[in-house]
């Protein structure tokens, strides 16, 4: 009946089929619990045998013969707790390869309303504090006014930090995006505007081409490069202007 959940914790098919019969029949013997539970008796020897590791069943002699009873069900917890443990013992050298392991380096395109909301939610999957070189306050482009909402209230939620550097004419024409995001934010000097933009987070760094104030490409496109090395460097450039603005 609960092979499947059973297996998980390590039993057998057949181990599972012995424990739960012993659930029902209380102390039984090799040959009554074989019969009940339709595994060969054969077989049965084994599986109690087991069982019996485990900790999930008891062994009696009651007339010179042996008979087997199931422990009470909270002993399967203890199994979880067994294992638990036993994880937790090698996790620090699971935790130490991992670090030292190094993503493949990737770089994709997204196009498309549609990917650069894809885009808006690895911003969300990522969960880290976002920086922004050159932003425009293309967010604005009614195509994405309801969905934006939606990701808005989400990052605030997760509490995803952004840093802007918006080009000079945001101020003036689009003023709007500076309630949105919030604070901090500054403003590059006016002959330094461009059509390009890059955003950083995690290990993400994010290129615009062709866009403009207030608004997105009919069919926008984003460069995305994955790799750690290549998004702490553009961190660090951003820190360098951020600090001298």
């Amino acid at each position: 009946m609960y092979e499947s959940i059973l297996s998980e914790l390590g039993l057998s098919l057949n181990e599972s089929k012995v424990y739960e019969t012993l659930l029902s029949l209380g102390s039984s013997s090799i040959e009554h619990i074989a019969l009940k539970s339709k595994v060969h008796r054969r077989n049965t020897y084994d599986v109690l045998g087991k069982l019996l590791e485990k900790g999930l069943i008891s062994e009696t002699f009651i007339h010179n013969r042996k008979e087997y009873r199931a422990l009470p069900p909270s002993r399967l917890l203890d199994l979880v707790s067994e294992k638990e443990k036993q994880i937790q013992t090698i996790m620090p050298d699971l935790e130490k390869r991992f670090s030292s392991y190094e993503e493949e380096e990737t770089a994709y395109m997204y196009k498309g309303i549609n990917g650069f909301k894809q885009y808006l939610n690895d911003i969300l999957e990522v969960g880290e504090t976002v920086y922004f070189i050159g932003a425009k306050a293309f967010w604005l482009d009614p195509r994405l006014r309801n969905f934006l909402v939606k990701f808005d209230q989400e990052r605030r939620r997760k509490g995803i930090k952004f840093m802007h550097i918006f080009d000079y004419e945001v101020k003036d024409q689009k003023p709007e995006i500076l309630k949105l995001v919030g604070k901090p934010y500054k403003f590059f000097p006016k002959n330094y505007s461009s059509q390009t933009a890059v955003d950083i987070f995690g290990d993400r760094v994010v290129t615009f081409v062709g866009v403009e104030t207030g608004q997105l490409d009919q069919e926008p496109v984003q460069f995305v490069m994955k790799s750690k090395r290549l998004a702490d460097g553009y961190k660090k450039f951003f820190q360098f202007m951020w600090d001298r603005l």
